[in-house]
């Protein structure tokens, strides 16, 4: 069996569909490389923030909380 001969004389990456079947990986691999670039170039620096701070800016959001699960009066 002979893989390399061309059907009515047309090379494969003439045919649509080879492109459709190797077009939609390929663009993935791509769109990933990119994303890892970014990723990796653009990554914001840590910051260290003191436990006192994080007390004080969760302060509303545990108020709500506790609002949300105390139950109703009648």
């Amino acid at each position: 069996m002979n893989l390399s001969v061309e059907r009515d004389g047309i090379p494969w990456w003439r045919y649509p569909i080879m492109w459709l079947v190797v077009g939609g990986p390929l663009a993935v691999v791509v769109a990933g490389s990119a994303m890892a670039v970014v990723a990796i170039r653009g990554a914001d620096p840590v910051l260290i923030v003191p436990p006192a701070a994080l007390a004080r800016s969760a302060a509303p959001a545990l108020q709500v909380r506790n609002h949300v699960a105390t139950p109703a009066q009648r």
